[in-house]
């Protein structure tokens, strides 16, 4: 007799990173149920590429959650009266946290990924956040990844009443945008399904400008590769 893959909840925002922890959540064994967010941010070709990716990547399910991070503003995703920065190269990126940065976004994702494996008797939750090549945003940080998975297992009837705790994953965490695409196309994720930008053209381009389109090409360079999508 088989047994079964475990359930792991996995946040798959339809860019590179969530794509390659969605790839990596199913080769070790786990059966990944994807989950999306229509936060109030400035596009929608992300959820777009997120039903793509969930069908072609094998999750055994794949839920759009409907939220609304725009009633707070605060970041150049969420209110279009603020400019996504742009720049030519990695090297012109600023130091300082951008303003593309939303105020306690993955906190508030975290949380209903853990809602939903609470309810589908997961203890694993699987979130494609870096800490190398990546914007500087505090909520991609090991720090907080630890603190809160404390908090889940402090906070939930699974946390304190069943044997297994509950663990965040971040297999990329630690990883250069160069090893994360190595290992992506190792596991056969096709990148001209993924968007990353933060401020695509009509259709979908990406904008070739904003961070995100700079790390993720500077990763595929590294790779003697060139993005897919430009």
């Amino acid at each position: 007799m088989t047994n079964s893959p475990r359930p792991a909840v996995v946040l798959l925002s339809g860019g590179l990173d969530s794509a390659t922890c969605l790839a990596i959540a199913n080769s070790t064994g786990f059966a990944p149920h994807a989950i999306s967010f229509r936060y109030g941010q400035r596009h929608q070709y992300e959820l777009e590429r997120a039903e793509k990716i969930a069908a072609t990547l094998g999750a055994a399910s794949h839920r759009i959650v409907d939220i609304n991070l725009a009633q707070f503003g605060g970041s150049a995703l969420t209110d279009s009266a603020i400019a996504v920065p742009k720049a030519d190269s990695v090297e012109e990126m600023g130091s300082e946290i951008p303003v593309t940065y939303v105020p306690a976004r993955n906190t508030v994702f975290l949380s209903l990924a853990l809602a939903l494996a609470e309810t589908l008797g997961s203890h694993d939750i699987f979130i494609g956040v870096n800490a190398l090549d990546y914007s500087g945003y505090p909520d991609c940080r090991s720090e907080f990844i630890e603190a809160f998975q404390v908090m889940a297992n402090l906070a939930t009837k699974s946390g304190v009443t069943d044997t297994d705790r509950m663990t965040i994953h971040t297999p990329l965490i630690d990883l250069t945008k160069a090893q994360i695409i190595a290992k992506g196309l190792s596991l056969g994720v096709d990148y001209s399904d993924t968007l990353s930008c933060y401020d695509p053209l009509d259709g979908g381009k990406p904008c070739s400008h904003c961070d995100a389109c700079l790390l993720r090409q500077k990763g595929f360079q590294e790779n003697g590769l060139t993005d897919p999508t430009t």
